[in-house]
């Protein structure tokens, strides 16, 4: 479909007016153009990428999970358990699968509702921007933003001049990723119109291991199991994977939007076992098998074998009394890790915290002090869980604030 058509200017300091100036070609970006678009309205999104969608395109492993079927506001995390909800109730789910649908793009279901594309993250930018065209939007890619201003409405002054409009709307996105351009932008915009900000972390994150359970773990890189990992009152069941220097997979990365620095993450490596009942029937069947041979039936043998190696002398099961047997099996079911860290921004699938959402209005996103500013997405206090539903919002915030602006 060819690079995104710019918006002809004649001088250095060249002066271009729209109905509505978007800042950030992302999801929520241009769901919201394409929103405001189809209601008459003159817009111009404004991209410092090169071409649009970056993180749409490295999404899902190259496949994007574009959103989730089950997405309930239950999946979000913000200071405002409810402000979600609105937006959410407007824009599910469904609605994006039928603009999909409509464009024939093949896509199929994976576990837990997510949806992904079946050929390439690329078939949705190319919906996107076919969206955009067809409803009249503008895009200036390889674009600037050094500023913005208020004077009778808004300015965002750029390399290619000034762009101004009576409605701006932020959709810079958050920290995590800043190889493929996250920066902290969008939020100097809030803080520059006196908005508040939660407090930024990396989220979907794999956590670190301190220096000694690095020592002693590192190796079983590669190693994965389901489990259980909790944290304070929120627990998730999905994979874990070890990784050279610590934890990752679906379950740590779902924990770690929870957990904060100096907190422990408690692990059950075998939900759904009553491993002390069987340990204890295999005794009284008079296996003379070790222990560490059943726990290697149970779990990833690398993995069986080190934590006997850790925590527990290797023997014929007969050789087991009752509180050796519990002992063994509150250890693996309740195994506490106090991480070092995270990996930080740049493994991170999402940014949590974000501006606050008290500044802003539930039905349209707009900042309830600054008339004609809208923040939408990932730049937002609003975090979704693993699995299609920050997309998902994307998709609803854009979708209301195009709407209003």
């Amino acid at each position: 479909m060819g690079r995104p058509r710019a918006l002809p200017y004649n001088d250095e300091v060249a002066s271009h007016s729209a109905d509505v100036v978007v800042i950030g070609a992302g999801a929520a970006g241009l769901l919201c153009a394409i929103e405001a678009g189809k209601r008459g309205r003159r817009v111009v999104v404004l991209e410092h990428n090169a071409q649009i969608g970056r993180k749409i395109l490295i999404s899902g492993g190259g496949r994007c999970n574009f959103t989730n079927r089950y997405t309930r506001p239950e999946n979000f995390v913000s200071t405002n358990p409810h402000f979600a909800k609105s937006a959410l109730a407007r824009y599910g789910p469904q609605d994006f699968v039928r603009l999909v649908e409509r464009h024939g793009i093949p896509y199929h279901e994976k576990t837990l509702g997510q949806l992904f594309c079946d050929r390439s993250a690329r078939d949705i930018t190319t919906v996107l921007q076919a969206e955009c065209r067809a409803a009249g939007v503008r895009i200036e890619t390889g674009c600037k933003v050094a500023g913005v201003k208020q004077d009778g409405g808004f300015a965002a002054e750029t390399d290619r001049g000034e762009f101004r409009a009576p409605a701006l709307v932020v959709a810079t996105g958050g920290l995590s990723i800043p190889k493929i351009g996250a920066t902290p932008f969008g939020y100097a915009i809030a803080r520059q119109f006196g908005l508040r900000i939660v407090e930024c972390r990396p989220a979907l994150v794999p956590l670190l291991f301190s220096r000694e359970d690095q020592a002693r773990l590192g190796d079983l890189a590669g190693v994965s199991t389901e489990v259980v990992a909790a944290a304070g009152r929120q627990k998730f069941r999905e994979k874990l994977l070890f990784t050279h220097r610590g934890l990752s997979g679906p379950a740590i990365l779902q924990i770690s939007t929870y957990w904060r620095p100096g907190e422990i993450v408690e692990i059950d490596l075998l939900p759904g076992i009553d491993l002390a009942g069987l340990l204890r029937e295999c005794r009284r069947a008079g296996t003379r098998s070790e222990a560490r041979t059943i726990l290697g039936g149970l779990l990833p043998k690398r993995l069986a074998d080190r934590w006997f190696e850790l925590h527990a002398q290797s023997k014929p099961l007969a050789g087991f009394g009752d509180r050796e047997i519990e002992a063994i099996s509150s250890g693996l079911h309740h195994w506490r890790v106090k991480p070092a860290g995270t990996e930080g921004y740049e493994k991170a699938e999402v940014t949590a915290g974000g501006v606050d959402t008290g500044e802003l209005s539930s039905k349209t996103m707009e900042a309830r002090k600054v008339p004609g500013l809208y923040l939408i997405g990932e730049v937002v206090d609003v975090t979704g869980h693993l699995g299609g539903f920050n997309f998902q919002w994307a998709w609803a915030s854009g979708y209301v604030a195009g709407q209003y602006v």
